[in-house]
């Protein structure tokens, strides 16, 4: 669907479509719905009669109802340390005692214990033969403990006792349920003392066949004598491993001093425990030829300095060095041979101390492991034990609170004498009563959401995206003719008449006096929205205003407007395309100074042909001549192709659009079908625009058509 905007190629011009998407958008008028609801006030007064009808009947066949109030309330109860205490939901108090004393259950309790009562109060049936029905309301106190009760039904004396005897079944229910729940409880508590005695035999009887053949004294010393020996083999191979690694940093050491210089002699090392013995003598030895040997280089140097290499003391000396050195190898040679026998024999005595460590352990472990069994098996007494002890107070516990009163729920008042309450009849009332005010107030709603009948400019501006000429205001029809009266000279309807003045202003001056339109056509979407009468009047306010103005219908199948003016019909519009010398014949005169008039003459069914023929285009030119202004009325746009075949041959196009009647799409699309035959629209009048609306407030002043009351205005002031 297309809406129209302002065209820029002529300033009186509808064009260029937009899409729906594009289109202005436009919310639900409050108007509307307040246009609506005065028109038809009359729906939602007749619902809320029909509404208010229905509850009274409802009132009247209803049973009365007789209301009894009673309350109850949370009493204080001791708390023994040695007691179990009967505990409820504190968050869910108030529902679960609601449920209770609503439920079939508590309900018939209360109706056999009223049957069995000698208070002489029978319970009524109804009129299905069941006890009459009562209803329970409860509600707690705001920041107390005290909660009401209400019971309604159809008999006084009945709804007291019964919400008394509820009350009375309520608590004696809830002490059967309590030692009920505490049987339950004791038993299955018995049946698990009985089940952890029995664990806690068996346990002991295991921790007394360990005992007996395990001496707990024995082990424990076995193992504190184990673990002491262990530490000492620990010790024991500990410095054994660092003698170890002596030997080999001084196996080490000898070597590398068999490479080097001969004053590089590694540390004399003790090989005997004690520090004596051959091996320190060697040690000795191979010190005191190391010396040597170091004396005789030096007196070989001194000798040098004052000798020949080959003077006989020299090669006396080398010969001592040569034997010192052979000496000095020997003792090294001495000293490896000593040093792997000794890193042998601590090598034996580590294998030995770490095999007796490897037995020993065995022994810790496994007499710390006996320990470990006996103390599992003491703790294992030792839970079970505490296990029975609990259980056993548990029991004891129970036992006594089976046989105190610990009920919470007293009455503290019981029911008072039921009364007529009339709130559950006024509640009808008022829900009928609104229900039906509601169906008025929707039907409202849902005619004015889905009727997209234009009733308001903004409405016309924001769905259509026009441009307004004119409003015409709604006035009264005859009642013999069914026709609207055009205008007079002078027109008692001054709102009437001024809107027509209007619009031909804004025909006069809406352009330039060289792009002025001549040739009008006026148009509509429908039939029925008063297209002939804007055509019979703006002719005749176009007269009046001294312009030379021809009127012609060319509506050729339903032409009124010879009705409307009050002339022939024939001849007519289709006599003159036929027989275009019967021009001075078919044009009539004699309606109103300056204006002319050609009827549409004889219906015909080919009006589109005669239309398109070029007698009808001589026809325009010979009255563009002969007149200012040619007024053509035409057939709506979707009753007859004429109007759209018509519309590319006139200066412009005026579309009607009657308020309250004319609907956004047939008038989007039509106006669209305009366009797309090139048209020039000049605008949109409004027909029958609603004058008491607040957004009327053109020509509503009528003393200011009284010449006579505003010279006697002006005189006065």
């Amino acid at each position: 669907m297309n809406s129209l905007i302002p065209n820029p190629k002529s300033d009186y011009a509808l064009a260029e479509p937009m899409d729906e998407s594009s289109a202005p958008h436009a919310s639900f008028p409050i108007q509307r719905l307040v246009g609506y609801l005065l028109r038809f006030w009359w729906v939602p007064v007749l619902t809320l009669a029909l509404g208010a009808g229905a509850g009274a009947a409802y009132v009247f066949l209803k049973a009365p109802a007789y209301v009894s109030k009673a309350r109850m309330w949370e009493t204080v109860k001791l708390r023994l340390p040695d007691a179990g205490l009967f505990t409820e939901d504190v968050q869910n108090f108030l529902g679960t005692q609601t449920e209770l004393l609503q439920s079939a259950t508590l309900r018939e309790l209360a109706l056999e214990r009223l049957r069995a009562s000698t208070n002489k109060v029978a319970v009524p049936l109804g009129k299905d033969r069941q006890p009459l029905p009562v209803t329970i309301k409860v509600a707690g106190s705001a920041k107390s403990s005290v909660f009401m009760l209400e019971a309604s039904s159809a008999q006084a004396a009945y709804t007291q006792a019964y919400l008394n005897e509820l009350m009375l079944v309520y608590l004696e229910y809830k002490k059967n349920i309590r030692k009920e729940v505490s049987g339950d409880t004791l038993a299955s508590i018995t049946e698990q003392v009985q089940r952890t005695e029995r664990d806690l035999k068996a346990e002991q009887d295991i921790l007394m066949a360990f005992q007996r053949t395990n001496n707990l004294s024995i082990l424990q010393q076995e193992g504190a004598v184990a673990g002491g020996h262990l530490m000492t083999l620990k010790t024991r191979l500990s410095d054994l491993q660092l003698k170890q690694r002596f030997l080999q940093a001084t196996a080490a050491e000898q070597e590398d001093a068999g490479v080097k210089a001969t004053n590089n002699l590694p540390t004399p090392v003790n090989l005997s425990e004690n520090g004596s013995g051959p091996a320190t003598s060697a040690t000795a030895e191979h010190q005191t030829a190391f010396k040597e040997l170091e004396l005789l280089k030096m007196q070989r140097e001194r000798l040098s300095k004052y000798l020949r290499p080959k003077h006989p003391k020299i090669a006396h000396v080398d010969n001592q060095i040569d034997q010192a050195e052979k000496m000095l190898e020997i003792y090294r040679r001495q000293n490896r041979e000593q040093l792997a026998a000794s890193r042998q024999e601590v090598q034996l005595e580590i294998d030995n101390v770490l095999s007796s460590i490897n037995e020993w352990t065995t022994n810790v472990v496994l007499a710390n492991n006996r320990i470990a069994e006996a103390d599992r098996l003491k703790l294992n007494v030792q839970r079970v034990q505490s296990v029975y002890e609990r259980l056993m107070l548990l029991v004891q516990n129970v036992g006594i609170s089976r046989n105190i009163d610990q009920e919470t729920l007293a009455v503290l008042e019981y029911a008072t004498p039921a009364r007529r309450t009339f709130t559950s009849e006024m509640a009808a009332l008022s829900m009928s009563s609104a229900g039906g005010l509601g169906v008025g107030l929707g039907l409202i709603l849902l005619v004015a959401l889905r009727d997209d009948r234009l009733t308001t400019l903004r409405e016309i501006v924001e769905k259509i995206g026009a441009n307004i000429l004119g409003q015409v205001p709604e006035v009264t029809v005859e009642p013999v003719s069914g026709l609207i009266p055009v205008l007079d000279a002078v027109d008692e309807r001054h709102a009437y008449a001024e809107s027509y003045r209007s619009l031909r202003s804004a025909i006069l001056f809406m352009a330039p006096e060289n792009e002025k339109p001549r040739v009008i056509l006026i148009t509509s979407a429908q039939p029925h929205e008063g297209k002939s009468t804007v055509a019979a009047n703006l002719a005749k306010t176009l007269a009046m205003g001294g312009a030379r103005v021809v009127l012609v219908d060319a509506d050729l199948r339903k032409g009124t407007l010879h009705k409307i003016m009050g002339l022939n019909r024939e001849p007519g519009l289709v006599t003159l395309l036929r027989e275009p010398a019967a021009f001075e014949q078919v044009l009539q005169t004699n309606c109103l100074s300056n204006l002319s008039f050609i009827s549409s003459g004889s219906p015909t069914s080919n009006s589109g042909d005669l239309l398109l023929g070029k007698p009808f285009s001589e026809l325009l030119s010979r009255l563009r001549r002969e007149f200012d202004y040619v007024l053509i009325d035409s057939s709506p746009i979707f009753a007859a192709d004429d109007a759209a075949s018509l519309a590319p041959k006139v200066d412009g196009t005026l579309f009607v659009v009657r308020s309250r009647f004319s609907r956004v799409g047939p008038v989007r699309e039509a106006l669209s079908l305009l366009y797309q035959r090139q048209a020039k629209i000049m605008g949109i009048v409004v027909n029958q625009a609603d004058s008491s609306a607040r957004s009327y407030y053109y020509y509503k002043y009528a003393d200011y058509n009284e010449p006579g009351k505003v010279e006697i205005e002006k005189a006065e002031s």
